[in-house]
């Protein structure tokens, strides 16, 4: 079922779709944590505004709202899912590692993923939700998306971990901004970087100073990996009615259509500053 056929306002879906695809010029510079900073105002010279609304609650409160209790459960259900299928990557990409090191950085990475699962998991079961029940409507996106983001080779692993990854955590900050104190809290926690971002620079901007035609294929292959997980973002707002809704600001305090566009270019801008950290053209 598509945005249009659940009652949202006339061109959402497009608009979102469009949003995605083609970003406008960011209004606001984004770094690596663009959604942390729409969270928390950093970055402007000026004192975050106080929380209003959802944000201003906690969950018992905000919870007795069903629409958004079920967006929640949907956006926590996605996450524990990520973090699973992210542990179980890095188990995989570190049988492609050059050293035992590198090997072993790969697992203390893969480990931190798995429990931030296990902390999204206990979550949605002290809220009284089943988690496989939660986590399944996603896998097939998920799934989808890594099967067509299989990194051939060892650097290319490394980029998706890095950029591919980050993109996914940039969209769920932005999102946190309109959640309640307690899931906003659990959601940034979990989305705290494994040790990815140092870890891949380091590698590939030394490949490339080994080889500088890696940078090309590198470059290309990033490329990919974002429109890839826009494509994949998309179709996981689309197919959830409570968190498409509360997306588009058919819930209180949710984003309003221009606001969907100016997200996307914020992590798209924030995509373009990691790939000048690794030395790739965006």
């Amino acid at each position: 079922m598509g945005m249009a056929d659940q009652g949202l306002p006339r061109g959402a879906e497009r608009a979102i779709v469009r949003s995605m695809e083609t970003p406008d010029t960011p209004e606001t510079p984004a770094g690596d944590h663009a959604g942390d900073h729409a969270a928390s105002g950093e970055g402007s010279g000026e004192k975050a505004p106080e929380p209003t609304g959802i944000a201003a609650q906690n969950w018992d409160t905000a919870a007795a709202d069903p629409q958004y209790r079920a967006a929640v459960v949907d956006l926590l259900g996605a996450l524990a899912y990520g973090e699973l299928a992210a542990f179980e990557r890095l188990a995989e990409d570190a049988k492609l590692a050059p050293t035992l090191e590198d090997k072993a950085e790969l697992a203390k990475m893969a480990s931190a993923e798995f429990h931030h699962f296990e902390r999204l998991r206990g979550r949605l079961s002290a809220v009284g939700e089943e988690p496989t029940a939660a986590m399944e409507p996603f896998a097939a996106a998920l799934d989808g998306f890594h099967r067509q983001t299989a990194p051939s080779d060892w650097l290319e692993g490394l980029v998706k971990a890095y950029v591919g990854d980050s993109i996914a955590s940039d969209f769920y900050r932005e999102v946190a901004a309109r959640l309640d104190s307690d899931t906003r809290d659990l959601v940034l926690q979990v989305l705290d970087d494994t040790g990815h971002a140092s870890f891949a620079i380091e590698k590939v901007r030394a490949a490339i100073e080994a080889d500088p035609r890696v940078g090309g294929r590198l470059a290309l292959w990033a490329r990919r990996l974002m429109g890839e997980a826009l494509s994949q973002a998309q179709r996981v707002v689309a197919d959830r009615d409570a968190l498409s809704t509360m997306l588009v600001g058919g819930l209180a305090d949710g984003f309003d259509l221009a606001e969907v566009g100016r997200m996307f270019s914020r992590i798209t801008e924030a995509h373009t500053k990691r790939m000048a950290a690794l030395g790739l053209a965006a």
